[in-house]
């Protein structure tokens, strides 16, 4: 009988902890949180409290720290007061009607304004690539502000690094951010570190995860941002990272694996909004506070035909930037969306908008990789190809042994965005982005030449050829899927 009220007891006190791990996870999970990622808690934390209850607590906060939000007020602050120094800009006849509605948009949750007198240009493949940023680097006579995810020095990049140290042998200031737990993983990264100090490179480390040095944040959060500005004269953006096409990785080498990137150089006042994101960066990582390229430079390169302007987001926000823009964009299409992502895995409000549009008769197309690098994502973006295909979309596979990692949105004729936000809900909540809004006939037709080119070497995917992929390829995707919503 003791033995009885023993163990009855013991099973008591464990179905009074469990119903108390449910209660508290009902309080803390839905704050601030879509209904299904607060669903998706309330049942991991259910189902498995106490690896729940930790996981909560290592990743269960979407905002980076207090102080860290505080800086970015800060400087939010200081960009709007320069910004009304500049004469607002009038989309003018050649932009769409709704243009000047979105670009609101962008400047109200961004703070950066709509700039005119700017040029742009889109470079393709990897050689190119890295021939334009190091000419930059070679012409800077001032400074050079780079800012990657990941940044490697290796046989590939070594130019690039031989270009920065050419430049502060002539006395540039070269300064660095790279992102602590994007790079770490990756061969190389303390001879970087080491190669760059040695240059005289002044490098600092983006959201690094150091709890010894009181460093510390959701692990997860990072700073996804790629940017390069020389002299506030020349500007770069893109998905383009500082490291070899393969990532430098043993089993990518020996599968044939290679990274296909865009990066943009921009010319004209926009390149500011560029360099005042660095300098914002700079700040929250250093608290050091650099003049702008505004304050150092004047207005003498304008002179070219495109509107244009910077969109950053990340959870140092209070909303989702980039979720809102590629929204209002996508349900201000009149004929054509083009949307080139490689890890897609969008959320409702997004899903719908792609849907609603192709259903309303815009012929609107999506490139994706036909494989992946990256398990999770690659068959949770599958979960939604059969919803897409139903609803019109023509969905694209760019072919292995490429890495499509391309990230850019055209619509219509007139209007693209290029950058580094990916469409899915880690690019929405969890990494600081940027993404260039651009509007003009002459850069558009730059992005269309690119989706021509993707789409001769692609195959285009039949809602008959996916529906025979098999019942466990499905379970898998659906499986994946459900982990997007443990945000």
């Amino acid at each position: 009988m003791l033995d009885l009220l023993t163990g009855l007891s013991g099973t008591g006190l464990v179905v009074g902890l469990e119903i108390a791990l449910v209660l508290v996870a009902l309080l803390i999970a839905p704050r601030n949180r879509e209904p299904s990622s607060a669903l998706a808690w309330v049942l991991l934390m259910a189902l498995l409290p106490l690896l729940g209850i930790v996981l909560f607590l290592l990743i269960g906060s979407p905002k980076l720290t207090q102080k860290r939000r505080e800086k970015q007020q800060n400087m939010d602050e200081l960009i709007s007061e320069a910004s009304r120094e500049v004469d607002p800009v009038q989309a003018g006849e050649d932009a769409p009607p709704w243009f000047g509605s979105v670009s609101r948009l962008v400047e109200s949750v961004g703070r950066m304004p709509l700039l005119q007198d700017n040029d742009a240009r889109m470079v393709m493949g990897f050689t190119d690539q890295l021939q334009a940023l190091v000419e930059a680097v070679d012409g800077a006579e001032r400074y050079v502000h780079v800012e990657f995810y990941i940044t490697i020095r290796d046989a590939s990049t070594a130019p690039f690094f031989d270009a920065l140290r050419r430049a502060v042998e002539r006395d540039v200031t070269v300064r660095l951010l790279l992102d602590h737990m994007g790079t770490r993983p990756y061969p190389g990264y303390r001879k970087t570190l080491k190669a760059l100090t040695e240059m005289g490179v002044f490098w600092h480390l983006m959201l690094p995860v150091q709890p010894l040095k009181g460093r510390w944040q959701r692990p997860d959060l990072r700073n996804h941002r790629k940017l390069m500005v020389v002299d506030g004269v020349v500007g770069f953006v893109g998905s383009l990272n500082m490291i070899d096409p393969s990532y430098d990785k043993r089993g990518n080498k020996r599968r044939g694996l290679q990274w296909v990137d865009e990066l943009c150089e921009v010319h004209g006042p926009v390149v500011h909004e560029i360099d005042a994101l660095f300098v914002t960066d700079w700040y929250c990582e250093t608290d050091q506070l650099l003049s702008s390229s505004r304050e150092q430079t004047s207005d003498d390169q304008r002179g070219g035909d495109l509107l244009a302007q910077i969109a950053p987001s990340g959870p140092a926000y209070e909303s989702e930037n980039n979720l809102a823009l590629f929204n209002s964009l996508l349900y201000h299409a009149q004929s054509r969306i083009s949307i080139t992502s490689p890890y897609f895995v969008p959320d409702p409000s997004l899903l719908g908008a792609i849907t609603t549009a192709a259903r309303r008769g815009v012929a609107v197309e999506l490139f994706v990789g036909e494989i992946g690098d990256q398990f999770v994502v690659f068959h949770a973006q599958h979960s939604y190809y059969a919803e897409l295909l139903a609803a019109g979309v023509r969905i694209y596979l760019y072919p292995g042994p490429n890495i499509l990692h391309s990230k850019h949105i055209s619509v219509d004729d007139q209007v693209a965005v290029v950058g580094s936000s990916n469409m899915d809900i880690r690019s929405f909540q969890l990494d600081l982005e940027v993404m260039l809004m651009v509007c003009g006939r002459p850069f558009v037709d730059q992005v269309k030449a690119v989706e021509d080119r993707y789409r001769s070497l692609s195959r285009e995917l039949s809602a008959q050829d996916w529906a025979r992929r098999g019942f466990w390829r499905s379970v898998i995707d659906n499986l994946m899927r459900l982990t997007s919503a443990v945000q």
